[in-house]
């Protein structure tokens, strides 16, 4: 097979239905997902009386929400306002986000903080009133955190605590789903395994809460987990999706070769902290009137040029202009450091851009249903058009909990009128007769090192190109062979993912936002400020539009 002339073909499930065979399980909402957004959609689908079905592939300790240190933006300061967030968020999102989003979820901040407190979420004080601090592009302090720079598992804490209490809501862990199950245009449930048994779902309503697709690169601030499960899986079934090319890299991760992959949060930088080269020369401020708190994109691709200027494979955080006790201000980082010998109060912390956040996703309107009936999207899979072209440090958990309450509740709706149910067989991708041996990790340590070559920080047509061919390739030949295991269905839709992002790349010709061409520079206005929209043809290909800049209403 020439790769060269190879167009992937991507099959509408990854494995047959057997409905005869397979045990069944009935909910009312299946939510797929258990971190802030999914979370957020079961409590609310189980207030409004449904039964609710909660699957997480992993504990939820390993959730993206899990380890988020950041936290929630919220406007909460006498010269804060939503408004003043709605600008910033505008700002960041680099003419590409959708206003009236925007203005509907920073309004409902408030509304989702007393949520989260009323779950028993213990947020930091100062003086008897909510600590804030300032991350990267906010004009003022508005992040709540918890625990210093550990927001997020407390706040799974206590959201997980709240499923288990729930007695309308059933939480399985190690349960992954392979396959949605879509007829004539309805979404009736899914094939999963839990515990290794497979079985099938039908539900009234799917909430696709599954998070980010950070696997797909060579550096990445995601758990294991981040497979881009979620998007492959809506892509499939035929949802449309918007944006891939956008994907937010952390400057700051923390990099010793061997090492996992730590995120350096920002409000490290917020408070003080400086980025500087082997030479110990600071190079943010030349570059940006923000200096190191400048939008992640800027951040990034500086960080990456200073490193190809000074020879180096990284730069370095330096926490010695912080006040106070570094420490105790920033425990988890603290913690992280110190088993590497650095103590970050006098020791600057060598960090590079890793991968951290997909802008882009399975499209939504502001009830966060898809283009496929009964289907919801929230959370980090999704697309709602709060971000544009990048997004402003903290409104993914706010995004999560604002969406994920609308998406519970209208989804408990849908499900109280059910449709035909699961088909009794549903056919499978067809293999070849003789099929290739593959070698799962090399060719996974393959794609993640293409995708942060030619498809990473910076991009150009040439590099686009090739890397589409390489993906077509070698998703044609895994689709050949028999898939039979979560860690084969993981790279499969790792591919299909990567896939999706190289094609938005290469169709949008200019720069902006997370999105940086070599070989077209500046933003386009004029041309490019629109949504490109993916989508699955009949023949298994992939479909692409170009869209409006608001997709408001429904997506149908």
């Amino acid at each position: 097979m020439d790769r060269s002339q190879a167009t992937p073909r991507f099959p509408a499930r990854l494995g047959a239905l057997a409905l005869r065979s397979t045990p069944l399980l009935r909910t009312d909402v299946l939510v797929v997902g258990g971190g802030v957004a999914g979370a957020a959609a079961a409590l609310h689908a189980a207030a409004q009386g449904a039964e609710v079905l909660v699957l997480s592939k992993s504990p939820l300790e390993e959730t993206n929400t899990s380890w988020a240190q950041g936290g929630i933006a919220v406007s909460l300061l006498p010269g804060d306002s939503t408004e003043l967030h709605t600008q910033d968020t505008l700002a960041v999102g680099a003419g590409l986000a959708d206003e009236s989003v925007v203005r509907a979820i920073t309004s409902g901040a408030k509304g989702a903080l007393q949520w989260l407190e009323s779950l028993g979420t213990s947020f930091d004080r100062a003086e008897g009133q909510l600590a804030l601090s300032r991350e990267g592009a906010h004009s003022i302090a508005r992040v709540v955190h918890s625990n210093g720079d550990a927001t997020g598992a407390e706040m799974q804490r206590a959201l997980k605590a709240a499923m288990l209490q729930t007695p309308n809501v059933t939480l399985r862990t190690n349960a992954f789903v392979r396959d949605l199950m879509v007829v004539d245009g309805n979404c009736v449930g899914a094939v999963v395994t839990i515990d290794g048994v497979e079985l099938a779902v039908e539900a009234g309503a799917v909430v696709m809460a599954s998070g980010g697709c950070g696997q797909i690169y060579r550096e990445t601030t995601n758990p294991t987990g981040a497979s881009g499960d979620g998007h492959a899986l809506c892509f499939r079934a035929g949802a449309q999706l918007a944006d891939m090319e956008f994907v937010q890299f952390h400057p700051t991760t923390l990099y010793i070769a061997g090492a996992a992959r730590s995120l350096i949060s920002e409000v490290v930088r917020g408070a003080g902290a400086h980025l500087i080269d082997r030479n110990g020369t600071r190079f943010m401020p030349a570059l940006h009137p923000m200096a190191e708190l400048a939008p992640r994109d800027v951040v990034s691709r500086a960080i990456l040029d200073q490193m190809v200027a000074t020879g180096d494979t990284n730069v370095y955080l330096d926490l010695r202009p912080v006040s106070g006790d570094a420490h105790k201000r920033f425990p988890s980082i603290s913690r992280i450091c110190s088993g590497f010998d650095i103590d970050i109060a006098r020791d600057p912390i060598p960090v590079r851009p890793g991968a951290h956040y997909f802008v882009g996703g399975v499209v939504t309107d502001e009830h966060a249903r898809t283009s496929v009936q009964r289907l919801y999207a929230v959370g980090e899979v999704a697309s709602t058009g709060l971000h544009g072209a990048n997004r402003l440090a903290s409104n993914s958990l706010l995004e999560g909990a604002v969406m994920g309450a609308r998406a519970g509740a209208h989804a408990a709706t849908t499900s109280r009128s059910r449709g035909d149910g699961l088909p009794r067989s549903m056919p499978g991708p067809e293999l070849a007769e003789n099929p290739p041996r593959i070698i799962q990790d090399d060719l996974l340590y393959s794609l993640k090192s293409l995708m942060w070559r030619q498809v990473g920080l910076k991009r150009d047509a040439a590099g686009l190109e090739d890397a589409r061919s390489r993906i077509g390739f070698w998703h044609h030949y895994l689709m050949r062979s028999p898939l039979t295991d979560r860690r084969a269905w993981e790279l499969a839709n790792m591919l299909t993912v990567a896939a999706l992002v190289t094609e938005s790349s290469l169709r949008r010709e200019e720069s902006r936002g997370t999105h940086f061409r070599n070989d077209h520079t500046t933003r386009d206005d004029r041309n490019w400020r629109r949504r490109i929209l993916l989508q699955r043809t009949q023949e298994g290909t992939i479909g692409v539009a170009l869209g409006p800049l608001t997709l408001a209403g429904d997506p149908r």
